[in-house]
């Protein structure tokens, strides 16, 4: 890979050894670098150049992209709560929701638990709860139904069928922001307009993610690359369908439009410094502020650059979770690795970096994610928050890592018993003494270079 990657250019400017550089450039591939303005994507008038991604999946896809979605005639109607009431199973689960959300600021939430309790409504209930515990609906004078309908379209506008991005994960990343939200230097500077921003704009981060990467989108010629010229095109999806819903439900329709552009444009913000590709970019500005001291949280942009700095956070927090919750994370992302890698190899394209399941394994990967990309983050954010809930976060990442490697060697050994020829070479018996075998035809594992 260290030859592929050196081969392209982007955002990142990395040599050989730059192994932290080329994992992020694996998870997230940027080949041009450009100011894309705010265009408003227009709903059908882009055709697919090449793969429609939505089509290629073995099950039937229900839905189509938000921006298409009055297309369909069954979601003419859509967002009108006769039309999609929230449906809670009984009055148990009801009750077992509510205490949950007593616990809402606990970093152990059980968001798989909450969103079963709530019958797949957990990013609707939880962003409802947090707005109004915080006062922001009555504050900001917000219409109790256009909420309540514009958080059913952004629950409605997250896909289902993707094992990791969708509307559990929003939910996740929002009860995590909401923790970070909390800790000691957040709380006691942040502004009730920082809250209102940056719930938002965890709800919505991933809005309407297709299940496939950056990179997949780029070459297949996929219309979303092409509109905003291969740069960040899935996070400007992601803010540019957030605030699709924002006008069409009219959230904010009764602020001036300065303040209503000022609030897309933070948002905007926000959201597209999820984009993994700059990870390098935001951390070696944070480690900056952190080794000159000079964050001053008095300051309207270095408050919103910590909060993008959380939802950065928030949006990987996985590998920090205790380990029966981490572990359930790490096989859907995988799954949703490998689910984009099938689909490469049946349609005859390049199977993208840690895509292939027949050469990766969930554990390699996850190691490789928390030693290049969360490990760096999470260590300079404890160096800014040192607090209990920092500590914790990074004491679940090295048990959940040591895990993961335990569960590796685990099935090394079990595979190398199972092949005697592996073995043997191994203790130096038949190594360079069996004709017609190389190395290449011995399973070799799949460590992340």
């Amino acid at each position: 890979y260290c030859i592929l990657f050196l081969q392209r250019r982007g955002a990142i400017s990395y040599d050989s050894s730059d192994q932290t550089a080329l994992y992020i450039r694996m998870l997230g591939d940027v080949r041009v670098r450009s100011q894309v303005g705010f265009e408003p994507e227009r709903r059908s008038s882009h055709p697919y150049l090449c793969i429609d991604f939505r089509t290629l999946h073995s099950k039937r896809v229900h839905r189509l992209l938000s921006f298409q979605r009055y297309l369909h005639s069954s979601r003419l109607l859509r967002g009108i709560p006769q039309q999609m009431p929230l449906h809670i199973l009984d009055e148990d689960y009801t009750g077992q929701a509510r205490c949950m959300l007593d616990k809402v600021g606990n970093w152990n939430f059980d968001i798989f638990l909450f969103d079963r309790l709530t019958n797949g409504n957990s990013l609707i209930t939880l962003t409802f709860h947090l707005l109004n515990q915080y006062g922001l609906v009555e504050l900001f004078q917000l219409d109790m139904v256009k909420l309540w309908r514009f958080l059913v379209m952004v629950q409605e506008d997250y896909h289902s069928d993707n094992p990791y991005h969708n509307a559990v994960h929003a939910a996740d990343v929002t009860q995590a922001m909401y923790c970070y939200m909390r800790e000691p230097k957040l709380a006691k500077s942040l502004t009730s307009y920082d809250i209102l921003l940056g719930l938002l704009a965890a709800a919505t981060h991933d809005l309407d993610h297709p299940g496939v990467n950056q990179p997949f989108l780029i070459k297949t010629d996929h219309y979303l690359a092409s509109l905003y010229r291969n740069t960040s095109v899935l996070e400007n999806h992601h803010w540019k369908s957030a605030v699709g819903l924002l006008r069409e439900t009219g959230l904010f329709s009764h602020m001036p439009p300065e303040d209503r552009s000022d609030m897309e444009r933070d948002l905007g913000s926000l959201i597209l410094a999820t984009d993994i590709s700059q990870q390098n970019e935001y951390l070696s500005r944070f480690r900056l502020h952190l080794d000159q001291q000079n964050l001053s949280l008095t300051s309207a942009s270095h408050r919103h650059f910590i909060l993008q700095m959380a939802l950065k956070c928030a949006d990987i927090c996985n590998p920090c979770r205790p380990w029966e919750l981490s572990k359930q994370w790490s096989e859907k992302v995988t799954e949703e690795f490998f689910q984009q890698g099938d689909i490469e190899k049946k349609h005859h394209l390049e199977v993208s970096p840690l895509c292939d399941r027949e050469t990766n394994s969930v554990g390699n990967i996850q190691i490789g994610f928390m030693t290049y990309v969360a490990e760096p983050l999470f260590a300079e954010w404890a160096r800014f928050s040192d607090t209990r809930l920092s500590q914790t976060m990074l004491g679940h990442m090295g048990l959940n890592k040591a895990s993961w490697g335990g569960l590796q060697q685990e099935l090394s050994s079990a595979s190398e018993e199972a092949d005697p020829t592996t073995a043997a070479t191994k203790d130096g018996d038949t190594a360079g003494t069996t004709e017609g075998t190389s190395s290449k035809e011995i399973p070799q594992g799949s460590n992340v270079s």
